[in-house]
């Protein structure tokens, strides 16, 4: 592949190296491989845990012990925008034809947080709704939206409030640190870090003064260098009518970087747009608890046998079943096999039954364990297996950065670099290639140790399009 001088000067200002380029554009003319699943991760021994109550109580107790020692961190991707939240009503506004998700959000409107905000005439038409929707919100990041209106005074709150709001709020519940401080971290977009400062500043110190603790929120912005080159149909470099070439977020998955940069003993992993009002988050705080206290408990056997085999006293049979149980690996009762096997980042993931079409979710995978698969990533001819899953996942994770000796692992050397995602886009109207790089919870933790345990579909509430937060979960 050649490049032009300009095209070298661009590739450097974006971090990247020619090698790095060359290579990007390898992978789009070769593709990526599919997983080689093997079945579905299921309930009943076959790699997704089933806690009875006894078992929750018994792990919310470990980890809320293990905090009151320990730093603990939740970290919250919050980059999305809410032009795909809305998109029903840009496609209204274009079309003039009234889909079911833009007829329902115009005919409740009122019962939107962002209502008020919105100053419609009484006699506003459906369009003018949606005019007046996208028109504030339709270039806004989620985490900046209004999602719900408390219309009842709650524990001393009465507000409209942001997603990045319910986070403070969740925070607060149950990922307190050992100085009774509540650790925040935020992935955002650089054009919205101001405003994500801006609301930040108003709010923390209403959280701080409202449940007693410190907020500790910070920031971080993707890496550039993340980034990836975009093709034409024909996987030679695109380029802008300027002739520069085009780069594109590589995806979730090059937040990696970001959560290796965390330094924290227990770290959760929750989308920014996962949240529910605060009726409806009993769920979601006592699961929270319960992964953490899980992954607390994995964590101490771990090291507790990676002590053992450094004393040369292990008992490596009791060892290699313990790695078969509980992460679902084969290995063989091999000092150096055994210790290559536990010494990784540990990883607890919430899975919620399927309530509609299968989809990605937990999978075994042939000589890779346990492992979380898009849909994306499956062949068409396993098809017949993915349609057999019982489980999708959520996002809710709760991470163990730190090895048995208490240093941080580099996140960086457990990616599976040959999983990604190729896709068709456009570009002002002409055809382009993008890819996204292994996903955070993908192929970016492909080589951790995984537990999967099924958690209640009341923990999952996303909010994909707008007619979402017209949903229980989302009012008050």
């Amino acid at each position: 592949m050649i490049f032009s001088d300009q095209d070298i000067q661009q590739i450097t200002e974006h971090g990247l190296t020619i090698q790095d380029a060359e290579h990007q554009i390898a992978d789009f003319v070769r593709g990526f491989p599919y997983a080689d699943i093997v079945e579905p991760a299921t309930i009943a021994n076959n790699g997704i845990q089933e806690l009875n109550y006894d078992a929750r109580q018994k792990y919310i107790g470990l980890y809320q012990e293990y905090a009151k020692t320990h730093t603990v961190v939740k970290f919250v991707p919050a980059s999305g925008a809410a032009t795909r939240m809305l998109r029903d009503l840009f496609t209204f506004l274009d079309t003039g034809e009234l889909n079911d998700v833009a007829r329902k959000v115009c005919e409740h409107a009122r019962m939107l947080a962002m209502y008020d905000e919105l100053n419609l005439d009484a006699n506003a038409t459906n369009t003018d709704i949606a005019r007046a929707i996208v028109d504030k919100y339709g270039n806004m990041p989620k985490g900046l939206v209004p999602f719900h209106k408390y219309t009842q005074n709650h524990n001393g709150f009465n507000e409209i409030r942001t997603p990045i709001a319910e986070h403070l709020y969740e925070g607060a519940k149950y990922a307190v640190s050992q100085d009774n401080t509540v650790n925040i971290h935020f992935t955002v977009s650089p054009e919205h870090h101001d405003a994500f400062q801006e609301l930040l500043d108003k709010i923390v110190p209403e959280y701080t003064n409202h449940f007693g603790k410190e907020y500790n929120v910070t920031m971080s912005e993707q890496e550039s260098s993340t980034d990836t080159i975009a093709v034409n149909p024909d996987n030679t470099p695109f380029r802008a009518p300027d002739g520069k070439l085009v780069f594109r977020p590589a995806g979730h998955g090059a937040l990696i970087r970001n959560l290796n940069n965390i330094d924290a003993d227990i770290i959760f992993i929750k989308n920014i747009d996962n949240i529910c009002t605060m009726a409806m988050a009993g769920d979601t705080i006592e699961y929270k608890g319960v992964l953490a206290g899980l992954l607390v408990f994995a964590q101490t056997k771990v090291f507790e046998y990676l002590h053992e085999l450094d004393n040369e006293n292990a008992d490596m049979n009791k060892i290699s079943d313990f790695i078969k149980h509980t992460f679902g690996v084969d290995v063989a009762p091999n000092r150096d096999e055994l210790r290559t096997i536990l010494n990784r980042p540990l990883r607890v993931c919430g899975m919620v039954k399927n309530t509609g079409a299968p989809g990605g979710g937990p999978f075994w995978v042939k000589n890779a364990g346990l492992q979380i698969i898009e849909s994306s990533q499956i062949a068409p001819d396993a098809r017949d297996i993915m349609n057999k899953s019982t489980h999708f996942n959520p996002v809710d994770l709760v991470c163990s950065v730190r090895d048995y000796m208490g240093n941080r692992f580099n996140l960086m050397e457990f990616i599976d670099e040959n999983t990604g995602f190729i896709s068709d886009k456009s570009y002002f109207g002409r055809p382009i290639r993008a890819m996204e790089r292994p996903g955070l919870w993908n192929g970016a933790m492909a080589k951790w140790n995984t537990v999967f345990v099924e958690v209640p579909v009341t923990t999952f509430n996303p909010v994909k399009t707008i007619a979402d937060l017209l949903t229980p979960a989302h009012n008050d």
